[in-house]
């Protein structure tokens, strides 16, 4: 595994692996589809890991299943040609180009950890000269959008802008960032920090925050979250409870979108009235996305209605057809929430592989086989959590490295608790 990383070539492709997770706010083009960055390193690429590695059959079984459910969907008019094979073959390239990837890399999960936590303290880095910048007023240096066209300054915050780094958008930078925030609380608290030191966690814990993103916020619950569940929930739940209200009551007084954006959701669910003008046009975006993805799954409950149909389902059941005000369709491709969109477009097919995937690749805090494996899972898992939320682009960001990452990491602990179980007396001497 050394060998792979000392060498120049190596440490090139490694930068360009990596490319591919953190810079997405520059397309090349954007019809007939969004041709980014991360296409270029997926051409050359995969045709030299396939004919290395061969074919993943559980990975191609499930890509056979959506291929035939996809198709069937086209047929019977649940779903179009060009959308469907868009997003399928996309979302194909994606899993198995970063399953070759772990596969490069001899599975050594906490290499490839270690690589995405550099890569998330430089965008934080950035984001903190993007802040600075702001509060000297050079705007080359706080908005970006002179050399990313995908890239969206955002006004807002306690300080006039949300940081979003290199990031279309700051929700982007507190799912991707998220993993990175997690271990960064952790090595705040500990006395020997794990992959990045004090100071490279201080930077990203203050950039996520600086994002006053409202899936950062429900981020930073999930952390505190499962540290709890990690380190005894009944130990901490009196710090854990007071902690999350002092957090909800801070933001929902002093955060405006927050607090929009909460009250919106509170009515649109207990009511599921809309009022124009008066509720939050997020909130309602994502309530008229459930309903769509409800409406559909009752028809199309199994396999749903194919990869890339949502939008289809949009047209037919949106609450906002006769709303002439626009806007209201943002976000009708990716139904605004992965979970949504995969209710909607896989039905239980689709939603019982996360399930599964969530729960048998959980690893937990062991205090008597203590490693790394458990900070990984559960950094993870809340990027997955987050994106199942809220972020509904199926290979945005690399998502799809993450899930595979979520993955060995289980298969990396099995292996470490294995080995430690084997392990003899004479085993050990001889180590020494």
């Amino acid at each position: 595994m050394q060998e792979k990383v000392i060498n120049k070539a190596n440490l090139i492709l490694t930068f360009f692996i990596f490319l591919t997770i953190f810079l997405n706010s520059f397309v090349f083009f954007k019809q007939p589809f969004e041709f980014q960055f991360g296409y270029i390193i997926y051409l050359p690429l995969l045709p030299v890991f396939m004919t290395r590695y061969g074919f993943n059959k559980r990975i191609l079984m499930v890509f056979f299943i959506l291929l035939i459910t996809g198709i069937f969907g086209v047929i019977i008019g649940t779903n179009v040609s060009s959308q469907f094979f868009k997003v399928y073959i996309g979302l194909m390239m994606s899993y198995f180009f970063y399953y070759y990837v772990i596969l490069e890399y001899n599975e050594n999960i906490e290499l490839l950890f270690k690589w995405y936590l550099k890569g998330a303290y430089i965008t934080a880095l950035i984001g903190a000269f993007q802040f600075v910048a702001f509060q000297i007023g050079f705007t080359p240096g706080y908005n970006f959008g002179w050399i990313l066209n995908k890239w969206s300054f955002t006004p807002g915050g306690n300080f006039g802008l949300r940081i979003n780094s290199i990031f279309a958008e700051p929700t982007h930078l507190a799912a991707v960032l998220s993993p990175a925030f997690f271990v960064s609380i952790y090595n705040l608290f500990v006395k020997e920090p794990l992959f990045i030191n004090r100071i490279q966690s201080f930077v990203i814990v203050i950039i996520y925050m600086l994002s006053f993103s409202g899936l950062g916020q429900i981020g930073m619950f999930l952390t505190f979250l499962m540290f709890a569940i990690n380190f005894g929930l009944v130990r901490y739940v009196f710090i854990l409870v007071p902690l999350a209200i002092i957090l909800f009551n801070f933001l929902y007084n002093n955060v405006k979108d927050f607090r929009e954006r909460y009250d919106g959701i509170i009515e649109l669910y207990t009511t599921g009235k809309f009022v124009l003008g008066k509720t939050h046009g997020s909130s309602f975006i994502l309530y008229n996305n459930f309903h769509v993805a409800i409406k559909n799954f009752q028809s199309n409950p199994i396999f749903g209605s194919g990869i890339g149909s949502h939008p289809v389902a949009f047209e037919k059941y949106s609450l906002a057809k006769n709303i002439a005000v626009y806007g209201f369709d943002f976000n009708s491709a990716d139904a605004n929430s992965m979970l949504l969109r995969l209710i909607s477009e896989t039905g239980i097919f689709g939603v019982a592989i996360f399930l599964i995937i969530i729960f048998k690749g959980y690893v937990k805090r062991d205090e008597e086989n203590e490693s790394f494996h458990w900070l990984v899972s559960n950094g993870i898992l809340i990027m997955i959590l987050l994106n199942l939320f809220r972020q509904g682009h199926y290979f945005l960001n690399g998502f799809p490295f993450f899930v595979l990452m979520y993955i060995y990491n289980k298969i990396s602990y099995n292996k470490f608790i294995e080995e430690k179980t084997n392990a003899t007396p004479v085993a050990n001497q001889e180590v020494k």
